[in-house]
């Protein structure tokens, strides 16, 4: 296996809703991040993209982003139709072939092109769920529910956890939900979906992110303190919901596992957990202690959730702790679906 590591990371500005056009979001990220890593477009020798047809309600709109890559001189790119950790998925298959040295990956979406509540329910089984449109907030309440009745989590537990990523918020100036809120006084709150309420749901947010990642004869031209991969692995579970237990993860437990989540001490946990019952789910599913780990530091998507870009997000804001020195091993973690479908884990070390 070849040694491969996250040398720069970006994220466009969070924006409720933006007139901006994906190649107009993406073009001044792809720049910026060049610059950062020092590197030219000639050096990348793999783009991949993960982003959401739906989203726009256009067949290959993605085609339209390779424009914001450049026509000259000629790339070798692919896309994903998922978020762009899946792409970083890719990249590292693609540089563990020896394909390619170094690959920018990047993910966006404009999750005020629509309602994502609605358009989301397309990813469900067509034939039995999606002509429901049941949308992705009650099922995530479903979700919530079975988790509170099996003993799994509670609804103190999930206030907790809005609490501390508004906490977390202050610290990070690209969020769109923020104002510290206890507990007790989040309980107080109605509920829009029961047992969910407004906050324990994502800030939706159009948004982009983005990764270089290259391998060890180059990151540390790069990067002063690279964030090695050490282990990587992505696992699904059934699509049908009634054949899981929704209580828990088993795709992330799964992956958890083959990335070597549990190997040794983890300093920080980046989540990909868009409800508030979704980080007590995971952390119990992929064996993360949460009262010795630093749980989204960033505040996490519950304050910002651009579709397609907040798995790809969490790699980099793990990545990010790496290279400031404040963590020496951190986990990041994406997914897709209803209810933790799909789960792609990765550990990051900085040694």
């Amino acid at each position: 296996m070849r040694d491969v590591a996250i040398v720069a990371y970006i994220e466009g500005q969070n924006t409720s809703a933006t007139t901006l056009s994906p190649v107009e979001m993406i073009v001044p990220v792809v720049h910026e991040i060049l610059n950062r890593a020092n590197v030219q477009r000639s050096d990348i020798d793999f783009w991949c993209h993960g982003s959401c047809d739906y989203m726009t309600g256009q067949p290959f709109s993605f085609v339209s982003a390779v424009d914001a890559l450049g026509a000259w001189p000629p790339i070798m790119e692919s896309h994903v139709e998922m978020d762009g950790a899946w792409a970083l998925y890719e990249a590292w298959v693609k540089i563990q072939t020896g394909e390619a040295n170094t690959a920018l990956v990047f993910g966006n979406g404009k999750s005020s092109a629509g309602d994502m509540n609605r358009a989301l329910t397309l990813q469900l089984d067509p034939y039995v769920v999606a002509p429901l449109w049941p949308g992705f907030r009650s099922l995530e309440a479903m979700g919530a529910r079975a988790a509170i009745d099996a003993g799994t989590v509670t609804e103190r537990q999930m206030a907790d956890v809005v609490s501390r990523s508004l906490r977390d918020a202050a610290d990070n100036p690209n969020v769109l939900a923020y104002g510290y809120r206890d507990a007790d006084e989040l309980l107080d709150e109605p509920m829009t979906a029961n047992p969910l309420r407004a906050h324990d749901c994502p800030a939706m947010a159009d948004g982009v992110a983005a990764i270089i990642m290259t391998t060890a004869d180059r990151a540390l031209e790069m990067c002063d303190r690279p964030a090695w991969i050490r282990g990587i692995d992505h696992r699904i579970d059934f699509q049908n919901l009634g054949l899981r237990d929704l209580s828990r993860s088993n795709s992330a437990a799964l992956a958890s596992f083959h990335a070597g989540v549990t190997k040794d001490k983890v300093d920080v946990a980046e989540l990909h957990a868009t409800y508030s019952h979704h980080e007590i789910i995971l952390a119990q599913s992929m064996g993360i202690d949460r009262s010795t780990t630093r749980m989204m530091p960033s505040g996490g998507a519950l304050v910002a959730n651009p579709l397609m870009a907040a798995g790809l997000a969490r790699f980099g804001q793990a990545a990010r702790q790496i290279f400031k020195g404040d963590a020496d091993r951190a986990v990041a973690h994406a997914a897709q679906g209803a209810c933790l479908q799909q789960n792609i884990v990765a550990v990051l070390e900085g040694n």
